[in-house]
């Protein structure tokens, strides 16, 4: 890793080296927190989870191969490298800070309420018709995460598309200093983690910090559709692009087709120029992302034909609006997580199905006072869809089954306090051809109940 010898780190992290003098001027191969992940010339970071301490797997790193161990406690004879450090956690921030402000690589930064993961996908395989593109994996956009993304960034890397996941005031500000973000987009202003944020107000105050620390030659990309973003003033001069359904945007989308489950066709409009693409994936959600990419790809000098041709190559992710045909089943694996408005985006999309639609839902969490409310929302609309089959699973999910149950429709309700409970009697709920919904937060686990509908005969 260029710019990352065991000294320059052990400055950039304010920390103290211990080792002989070769070993100093060396660089390291990798950064890993994740001792299972170590290669020869790592750097191992030991930092304390909330079950295990890293600082065990230290001397189990070195003898797999890692040139230098980071640590909170003093190595008594050590006959190996280590950094001593006063928190691993602030120096994993620190060095990441380090790495990205050595890199020449510029940086799309993606965060939301709803739709960061599905519109950095979009977004990162517009960008990957033209550049080489890194982006973010899985789940990693917090303050540990999004370190480990930016480390997985190499010289051959033109541009690295980084989600930013918050959940409290502050957070954003601490992310975009390390990303060092040259675009920054938001997809829309919604009520995920209200336990903290309070308010829409909160969120979009919250979510704006991304701004704090970015290129003041770069670019704002926001949804003018939503009403929140809609307000947001320029920013240190960069004055906001915005993207959306209106005509009065530069960068708007109309004649949408909805394909049912084999996605959605639109007409795209940019400062200069009109093209079609279809989306794979459903959902009007889609277009919107279309949309930001598209905005992105246009900041880059990207043609027309490349940015159709990534829309149109963009292939779905498990647990995010991923449809699994089986044997017997339609699956539409979109439980990585949950909140109230992608839930009900998802419901939209089953309700497209011509088979018996089910929908398994779970508990969404960080809602705030007003979860029981949310909830039973999300099964009244449900059930306003005509959806057959509703499964409500978890503590709230109570509160989903009783606004199911109080419309005036055919929809079935079934309810289940846990997964567990729910797996025992699956059989006789589902039926073959049925088109299912499977969503929930991610803490409630459900890509258990995805395995379990794919094996079902």
């Amino acid at each position: 890793m260029k710019n990352m010898t065991l000294k320059e780190i052990a400055i950039a992290c304010k920390g103290v080296y211990y080792g002989d003098d070769e070993s100093y001027h060396k660089e390291v191969s990798s950064v890993v927190i994740d001792s299972r992940k170590v290669e020869k010339d790592s750097l191992f970071i030991a930092i304390r989870g909330a079950r295990v301490d890293g600082h065990m797997f230290i001397p189990q790193t070195i003898r797999d191969g890692a040139l230098c161990a980071m640590s909170e406690k003093r190595i008594e004879n050590a006959s190996y490298p280590y950094i001593l450090v006063s928190s691993c956690e602030q120096a994993l921030k620190d060095l990441a800070m380090h790495y990205r402000q050595s890199l020449n690589i510029r940086v799309v930064a993606v965060t939301g309420s709803v739709g960061k993961t599905s519109t950095k996908e979009m977004i990162a395989s517009v960008l990957g018709k033209k550049y080489n593109v890194l982006k973010t994996a899985g789940n990693f956009n917090n303050e540990i995460g999004l370190p480990l993304t930016i480390f997985n960034i190499r010289e051959e890397h033109e541009v690295a598309v980084l989600e930013l996941g918050i959940s409290n005031f502050g957070e954003m500000e601490r992310l975009s200093k390390i990303a060092r973000p040259d675009i920054c987009v938001i997809t829309n202003i919604g009520v995920a983690h209200l336990e903290f944020l309070k308010s829409r107000e909160g969120i979009l105050k919250a979510k704006t910090e991304i701004f704090k620390y970015m290129n003041p030659d770069g670019s704002i990309i926001l949804n003018g559709d939503d009403d929140m973003l809609s307000s947001v003033r320029p920013f240190n001069q960069i004055e906001p692009i915005f993207f959306g359904l209106q005509h009065n945007y530069p960068f708007f989308a109309d004649q949408i087709q909805d394909l049912g489950l084999h996605g959605t066709k639109a007409c795209f409009h940019t400062p200069n120029t009109t093209f079609e693409a279809q989306i794979s994936i459903p959902g009007e959600h889609m277009v919107y992302n279309a949309l930001a990419g598209i905005a992105v790809g246009y900041a880059f000098n990207m043609t027309d034909e490349q940015i159709k041709a990534g829309i149109e190559s963009l292939v779905p992710i498990a647990g995010r609006n991923n449809i699994i045909k089986t044997e017997h089943l339609t699956i539409i694996d979109d439980c990585y997580n949950a909140n109230p408005a992608s839930t009900k985006a998802s419901l939209d999309v089953l309700a497209k199905a011509n088979t018996r639609t089910v929908a398994i839902l779970g508990d969404m969490f960080e809602l705030g006072p007003t979860e029981n409310e949310m909830h039973y929302q999300v099964g009244q609309h449900a059930a306003l869809l005509g959806i057959h089959v509703l499964i409500c699973i978890g503590t709230l999910s109570k509160h989903m089954k009783q606004g199911a149950l109080e419309q005036d429709t055919s929809t079935k309700v079934f309810y289940y306090e846990t997964k567990e409970d729910f797996l025992e009697e699956y059989s006789k709920l589902i039926c073959k051809q049925d088109t299912i919904l499977v969503k929930a937060s991610h803490g409630m686990h459900f890509s258990e109940i995805i395995t379990v509908l794919k094996d079902m005969k």
